[in-house]
């Protein structure tokens, strides 16, 4: 029998041989408004077994989850993690600081967060450097370890909600189908109302030009 994406993910972080183990990315890096979200989740690899961990047989990177799945997920991860750390950046930490800059610092952050401290510290693709836990940089983390893709899913899910009820302040740019990310639609509100107060202005966007 094929084993889940959750059994595969799982696997991966269970040869790593420790107990505790983090992983950590974030949502919303590519998109022109709202904020950046960044999650921690800590996984007991002692007590993660039998119907406790069923729940993540799903489990996945969140950009291969349908969005009804990943609000399942984001409630088994929740059942199943021994912490869970979210920080959201706010745009205009994001234009002052920079993205880059801001995203690591972040991930620094949710990763010191978690306690117990984890024996593993899983990045998804990024290095944290000397202030960071000792941590390991993942290429495509989110779709090779269970830690990562939890994160992944906690931080996408958070990210949408806040989206979507901004969406009632800026009814304008419909952040409720595309919750900030660049599409005709929102290009096109963006010429024509201009750019809100949560659209990241130190971006270079062709609408923000015509606006």
């Amino acid at each position: 029998m094929a084993r889940s994406s959750g059994q595969r993910l799982l696997a991966h972080d269970r040869r790593l041989g420790v107990r505790f183990v983090a992983g950590a990315d974030e949502a919303g890096r590519g998109s022109l408004a709202g904020p950046l979200v960044v999650a921690g989740v800590l996984l007991d690899y002692e007590t993660l077994r039998g119907a406790r961990v069923r729940p993540l047989a799903g489990l996945n990177d969140s950009k291969q989850v349908a969005p009804d799945d990943r609000e399942v997920l984001f409630h088994a991860v929740a059942g199943c993690a021994s912490g869970i750390s979210v920080r959201i950046v706010s745009v205009r930490e994001i234009d002052h600081s920079g993205l880059h800059r801001s995203n690591l610092a972040a991930l620094r952050a949710v990763l010191s967060d978690l306690h117990p401290p984890a024996e593993a510290c899983l990045v998804d693709g990024f290095r944290l450097g000397a202030s960071a836990p000792p941590h390991e940089a993942l290429v495509d983390g989110d779709a090779r370890s269970a830690a990562i893709a939890a994160a992944s899913i906690v931080a996408k899910v958070v990210r949408d909600r806040v989206m979507r009820r901004l969406d009632a302040l800026y009814p304008r740019y419909g952040f409720l189908s595309h919750v900030g990310y660049i599409t005709p639609a929102h290009s096109e509100a963006v010429r024509v109302f201009g750019p809100s107060d949560l659209h990241r202005r130190s971006f270079q966007a062709a609408c923000y030009e015509a606006a």
